[in-house]
Formats: structure tokens, C-alpha cells, sequence
């Protein structure tokens, strides 16, 4: 659907209805037609932004980058946004704040406080209510003006530029201690709850213990049995998909090739899913991918892609 009939809408709420149906179908189309890895690709360029606007921005313009609003581009990046540009439409929260009436209760016991005759007590208090607004932002190919910084390493196939100081800093952030040992059969590491440990194996190329090491801080991070309640662990195939799914957005991101995932497994998993599932682990893919390359980008004295417009700065389109 091109971006014109968004600026064509009617109001407001019908642009936003249309922009969150047009996103539940993109969830859907997304594994449907075997597109994941796509959107992967697209999350590492965006990892500042929301899974649901990261889809957004794929499915308006596939071929996009990176992204800022008008005035920052213009103000933080000096760049200018070229005459004729049409933008790209984003979900910006603008949660709305108001005093409502409920029935007091008690701290300690949680019950309802009564007065003397028997009515209940009432107090005023202080509700959010979510709500959104139509955002745009820019690709820069839809900009000029001033370079942009370059990425934290080269795209290399087998050996990584700053192989030590990359490994280092994901060693860093790794919630378990990472040792080296020799595997059987074709396991290239694990990470075992129990020991609280990750383990890769000895001798392999740079690119494959980056990758690997990766997906596992990944599951240990999001899949450690002895902080997870029995009831809520998930079944290893989802486990497998959300921690390579995180190591591809991550890899990605610093310019390292590991195509070689098999996305159609990854589509296999999902058909049958529900649609709220499938935003769980996006969101899930997207967060941690976003606190891992954050800290890479720190570590490293740079980032990649501009930071995401402010949720109360009002947005232009030119």
C-alpha cells in the first residue's frame, strides 16, 4: 500500500487503524512467505525502534537503512530531507494521563476500606491510558548532506576485524562465564543452566565463534531454567529460533555474513502460531538483539543509526 494513501486518510484514528491493521498483517505475511530473514535484516539496521516499527518500515519502504525524523536529520546528522520526499508513517506512544474514582483499599490485606455506615471509601488517583500517534521519519537515501559514521567492522567472511576486542566485549556482557572445549558431534557450544556456563568449541573461525557466542549469550539471557518458573519455559524449537534469530540481527548489524540459517526452519515453527505469539518473540528477538548491540556500539565509541525520534517531539513530513 503506498504511503500516499496514509496522508490521504480521513483522520487520525482511521490513519492509526489502518496503520495497526496494515502491522498484524505484516506479522502475519511475514512468516507466510518466507520473509523473516528479510525482516531480520531490517532489525538490525533498526534496532532503536519497536518490532512493530520495524516492520512498518520494512513493508513501506524495503530498501531503507536508516532512519531519523525531519528535524533530526537536519539538526543532529546535518543532513536536509530532499524536496518531494515522501516519509515513512511509525506508531509514536503519547500516552494520555487522567483522575478517575476507585474504592480505596487496604495496603496490608488488599481488601476494600469501608466507612461507618458501610459504604465504601473512594479516592482519586492518577490512571495512563496508552495511546498513539502517526509518526514519520526518513530514509537516508531520501536525504543529503554530511557522511554518516561507519560500521563497527567489516564484512568479512571468515576472519572478523578486531576479532579480540569484539569477542571481549561480548565476553563482558555475557551473564555466565565462556570457556572452550573440545564437543561431540557437530555442536558448535551450548549453554548449560545448571553449570551457568557457556561452552564453545575449541579451534573453530572467528566469524562462527562470534555467531555462536552470540547465540548463546542469547539463550542465556532470555532461556536460564533456574530464573524461569517451570510453567512458563518454552519448548526448545522456539528457544533455537529466538537465540539465532538474535545472533543473525546481531551479526548482521556488524557487518558479518551468516546467511547460512535456514529461515524456512524458522518459518516451519511459526504457521501454526497465533499472532499474539508471534509478537512475543519478536518483541523478545528485538530487545535483547537491541541491548547487545547497544553495548557493542559503546564499547566500539559509535553507533551505526541514528537514534529514534523522541516519543513527545512532534514529527514533520515535508
Amino acid at each position: 500500500m503506498p504511503f500516499a494513501k496514509y496522508a490521504a486518510a480521513q483522520s487520525q484514528e482511521e490513519r492509526l487503524r489502518e496503520l495497526t491493521d496494515r502491522l498484524e498483517n505484516g506479522i502475519k505475511e511475514l512468516y507466510a512467505s518466507g520473509r523473516y530473514a528479510e525482516y531480520l535484516a531490517a532489525m538490525s539496521k533498526f534496532h532503536h525502534y519497536s518490532f512493530g516499527n520495524v516492520i512498518l518500515i520494512l513493508l513501506q519502504c524495503p530498501t531503507a537503512t536508516k532512519v531519523a525524523g525531519y528535524n533530526r536529520w537536519k539538526k543532529d546528522f546535518g543532513r536536509q530531507v530532499k524536496k518531494g520526499e515522501h516519509g515513512i508513517s511509525i506508531l509514536c506512544p503519547c500516552p494520555q494521563t487522567r483522575w478517575t474514582q476507585k474504592q480505596k483499599t487496604d495496603s496490608v490485606s488488599g481488601l476494600p476500606i469501608l466507612s461507618e455506615d458501610g459504604s465504601p471509601v473512594m479516592e482519586t488517583v492518577r490512571v495512563t491510558i496508552p495511546r498513539f500517534k502517526i509518526g514519520t521519519v526518513f530514509d537516508v537515501s531520501q536525504t543529503e548532506g554530511r557522511e554518516l559514521p561507519s560500521i563497527v567492522a567489516s564484512e568479512l567472511t571468515g576472519e572478523v576485524e578486531s576479532f579480540q576486542r569484539l569477542y571481549a566485549c561480548l565476553a563482558k556482557l555475557s551473564p555466565v562465564p565462556i570457556t572452550e572445549d573440545e564437543l561431540p558431534g557437530a555442536a558448535k557450544g551450548f549453554f548449560s543452566s545448571e553449570e551457568q556456563r557457556i561452552v564453545l568449541r575449541r579451534g573453530m573461525p572467528q566469524l562462527q565463534i562470534i555467531k555462536t557466542l552470540v547465540h548463546e549469550i542469547a539463550h542465556a539471557k532470555l532461556h536460564d531454567k533456574t530464573k524461569i518458573p517451570i510453567e512458563e519455559q518454552k519448548v526448545r524449537s522456539q528457544k533455537e529460533v529466538e537465540a539465532e534469530s538474535v545472533a543473525y540481527v546481531v551479526c548482521q548489524y556488524i557487518g558479518l555474513d551468516t546467511s547460512d540459517y535456514s529461515f524456512g526452519y524458522v518459518a516451519g515453527w511459526s504457521r501454526d502460531r497465533e499472532l499474539r505469539e508471534l509478537k512475543d518473540s519478536l518483541g523478545i528477538i528485538q530487545a535483547a538483539a537491541g541491548e547487545i548491540i547497544s553495548q557493542i556500539e559503546a564499547a566500539f565509541g559509535r553507533s551505526r543509526e541514528p537514534e529514534p525520534v523522541p516519543e513527545k517531539q512532534q514529527l514533520q513530513q515535508r
